[in-house]
């Protein structure tokens, strides 16, 4: 039985679409209890997760087995002092561990902090000194648990820490511990208007802001999971992501489970389309969701059959009209795009019931009452370029919506200027009412599927003797969408050459997570710049 109909009214028409869709839930919701233990009540031999890793090892999940394994862990953070408002922070890559992990802190009312293992000991430093986080659970590859102590130490702060799996010098082992906890936990006090998740998403200008989000944001993945995702009840959904990044709550956890459907997981550190395709035929995986860059690699390197496949979906950024074409051609599915932000749900998309267009955005989301507008506020005409914008409606609210951005209320009042909600993405709307992307109103870089913000690599490229002046930008790139290119303006006692840009990149990239790679470097002798002195990135992108 699908647990999402308890909370919510939708309409559809005679095709599938979904034309209404309202959220109705108690103040206390909690996925945890109402949607992870209630299934486990319902049916508790159901499918919740099937995983598997590189070396062969594999593991099914009931919500059964769910529910049993976040008590356990709730147990143990509780008896370490882990409660409502505390915040978390999980580094736990794609194991198994972090769906416990993540229904553990629900229950107890935490903040859940999701990373990726690629941060640098810098960015954890930032984000613990940020969010003033409590504690860690953490993978112990990749060095993770080493570059937590070192980040603590610089911060001069401290945590509990937990690893999972093994032992690690100065950390507990969570996997241990869970042996000897209770499986049963009574309720804890939640609302749906707690904040639940804290999610450090890049910016343009400044470092990382904390996006956090509240109970009920659960909820708005229906949609993305049964509209979009097209996820089946007692289906199979992989979505290709990194449990550190957004993209893992869409489509790894909140509206499959809601809909009853199992979620596939495969753990891996380095991209192979052949191991990806493999799981997918293995295990006989439904509906598929990656970013561009996965599709475009299995285009280039031949894409077996997928027999069990009956869906695929794709958002992050442009594809080109080869690879939906090929993939049509091989596979016999239509590619779907959607659109939507680490601040929001998904907004729009190729839902069901209609058919795809080629390299558009879709159309909006039921949900959601979203307009595009001009820098005058009002709604553009049909083929002109406006701003992505989201009018709420008359309770001011709608779940799946950021709530705040941490510590900075002046950045929310910004978006939320004018009464609406400022995506600060450009588009425009044909005749069919089908939306295109147009670009960012700001200079985040999309590349291989992730979000950089120029300001984060520029502050390391001024740390190098030999650059006077720095602009980082995107530019177009055949594999990763756009790659990273530095522009410099080096001293005068430094002569641009292929041994000066080598240095830079290798000065850099040591102290960048390897999603921030700079890969291309220009020496110029000045900058294009306004006439109050900033640097116009959109002349050096012209120019690239």
């Amino acid at each position: 039985m699908s647990i999402y109909k308890q909370y919510c009214r939708e309409t559809v028409d005679e095709k599938g679409r979904l034309q209404h869709i309202e959220l109705d839930y108690p103040e206390n919701f909690n996925f945890g209890y109402d949607v992870v233990d209630a299934q486990a009540q319902l049916e508790p031999d159901k499918r919740a997760m099937v995983w598997c890793n590189v070396e062969g090892d594999e593991k099914q999940f009931t919500f059964a087995d769910i529910s049993r394994e976040s008590n356990r862990m709730a147990n143990v953070l509780k008896d370490a002092g882990i409660g409502r408002g505390d915040k978390v922070m999980l580094v736990l890559k794609r194991h198994y561990e972090y769906w416990f992990a993540a229904i553990a802190l629900h229950k107890l009312g935490a903040v859940m902090i999701p990373a990726t293992h690629m941060l640098t000991v810098s960015d954890f430093v930032y984000r613990i000194k940020a969010a003033g986080v409590k504690a860690f659970i953490c993978t112990p590859q990749n060095e993770v648990p080493e570059k937590i102590s070192a980040a603590l130490d610089k911060a001069g702060m401290s945590a509990l820490l937990w690893t999972v799996q093994q032992d690690v010098p100065g950390f507990d082992n969570m996997t241990k511990a869970m042996e000897s906890a209770s499986d049963t936990l009574e309720r804890m006090p939640t609302l749906a208007t707690d904040p639940m998740m804290l999610y450090f998403t890049s910016g343009t200008t400044g470092l990382p802001k904390g996006v956090i989000h509240e109970f009920a944001y659960p909820l708005a993945h229906i949609v993305t999971a049964k509209y979009w995702h097209r996820a089946e009840e007692n289906g199979l959904h992989f979505t290709v992501a990194e449990t550190g990044w957004a993209k893992a709550s869409w489509g790894k956890l909140y509206g499959q489970w809601l809909i009853g459907c199992a979620v596939m997981v495969y753990d891996f550190d380095n991209f192979d389309p052949k191991q990806l395709t493999g799981v997918i035929n293995r295990y006989g995986v439904t509906s598929f969701c990656a970013p561009p860059t996965v599709y475009r690699y299995l285009v280039r390197k031949g894409i077996p059959a997928m027999p069990s496949l009956k869906h695929a979906t794709t958002a992050g950024e442009m594809l080109a009209p080869e690879v939906f074409r090929k993939f049509k051609e091989r596979t016999g599915l239509s590619l779907c795009e959607g659109y939507g932000q680490t601040e929001t749900t998904l907004l729009m998309a190729n839902l069901e019931g209609d058919e795809p267009v080629e390299g558009s955005m879709g159309t909006p989301s039921p949900y959601y009452n979203i307009q595009l507008r001009g820098k005058d506020g009002q709604q553009v005409p049909v083929g002109e370029i406006g701003e992505v914008v989201i009018v709420p409606d008359a309770s001011g609210r709608r779940p799946g919506i950021f709530t705040a951005y941490l510590d900075n209320e002046e950045q929310y009042k910004y978006v939320w200027r004018d009464g609406v909600y400022h995506t600060g993405d450009a588009a425009w709307m044909d005749e069919s009412g089908h939306y295109w992307f147009h670009g960012r109103f700001d200079d985040i870089i999309k590349t291989g599927g992730f979000r950089v913000g120029p300001y984060e690599i520029e502050n390391v490229l001024m740390q190098h003797p030999a650059v006077v002046e720095c602009s980082v930008i995107g530019v177009p790139d055949p594999l990763r969408g756009q790659a990273i290119k530095a522009v410099i303006v080096p001293g005068t006692d430094h002569t641009p050459t292929p041994e000066l840009e080598k240095e830079i990149k290798t000065f850099c990239n040591e102290k960048l997570a390897e999603y921030k790679w700079i890969r291309l470097v220009e020496f110029v002798s000045e900058m294009p710049k306004t006439i109050s002195g900033k640097i116009r990135k959109t002349v050096l992108r012209a120019q690239a």
